[in-house]
Parts: C-alpha cells; structure tokens; sequence
C-alpha cells in the first residue's frame, strides 16, 4: 500500500473505507440496534446492509477493527459475485439437444437495453460450429422443447 492510499483511508468506529469499500455503522430504523452497510466505490447502493453488534455498554454500537472489516469485505464481494452469476445466468441460457445431425447447442443470449432490449437465438453443432443466428424478442422463452422445435423446424424464426 503506497502513502496516498494511506493518506484516503478513514479508518474510524462507525465508518471504515479502505481498498475501495466503505463500511458505515448506522442505527437501525426496524428496531433499537444498529447495521452495517457495505458499498463499492462508485455504487450508489450498499451490496450488503446487515444487523452489526451492540457494544459493551449496550446502547452504542461495536466500533468496527480490521478483522470485522475484512470480514464484511469477503461476504459482500460474495453477495456481488453471486448477484453477478445470477444475472449472467438469466441474461445467457444454454441448452444441449439431440437432434437428426447429432448434438446441438442452442444459445439464448439476451441484451438487457433500456430502451430496445434485444436477444440472440444460436446453434452450434458438436464441434463448434454455428448452425444458424437469429434476433428474436427478449421474452423468448429458451428450454429443451422451444430449442427442438427451431432445430426441427430448420432454424426458421420462432413465431
């Protein structure tokens, strides 16, 4: 760590920002405890707001230490990570068929525009070659009868 990044790090009780994270110990509106939140730099919301630990005198909470930081640094990057899989998975659907030609791959894979969401519908053979490449609309709805359907149909667009 050079001294600039030393010279950015806040490193008090109830907020911590370090390496690009910010954790901040706020009162817990639900109830009379307290929270953490956890936000990369340059997101608008926290990937994780948690119950955080009264302290000793049980009215104020826990001032926050390294270990508790670096702990709260590993599950949000997890909940990010997760978040990420999710999305990738929703966004990029594959599915193997049995078709007259061997194994085919059918691929779903989704822009998510604002204004003109768009998707692609592809095939691949056993080896890796595209067999065919359509747009079709983002609600397509990709599983292993749609896919044998396309592929039985010759690759014709989907109504």
């Amino acid at each position: 760590m050079d001294d600039d990044t030393q010279d950015t790090d806040i490193r008090e009780a109830r907020l911590w920002s370090v390496d690009g994270w910010t954790a901040k110990v706020v009162k817990n509106e639900e109830d009379d405890g307290w929270a953490v939140a956890m936000t990369r730099a340059g997101e608008a919301e926290p990937a994780l707001v948690g119950p955080w630990t009264m302290g000793r005198d049980k009215k104020n909470p826990k001032p926050l230490d390294a270990a508790a930081f670096s702990t709260l640094v590993k599950t949000a990057s997890e909940v990010i990570r997760r978040h990420e899989q999710h999305l990738h998975a929703t966004l990029h659907r594959q599915i193997e068929v049995e078709a007259k030609m061997g194994r085919v791959t059918v691929m779903l894979d989704i822009e998510p525009d604002e204004d003109h969401p768009s998707a692609t519908l592809s095939a691949q053979d056993a080896g890796g070659e595209e067999l065919a490449r359509i747009s079709v609309s983002p609600g397509f709805v990709l599983n292993r009868a749609s896919a044998q359907r396309w592929i039985d149909g010759d690759f014709v667009k989907p109504r």
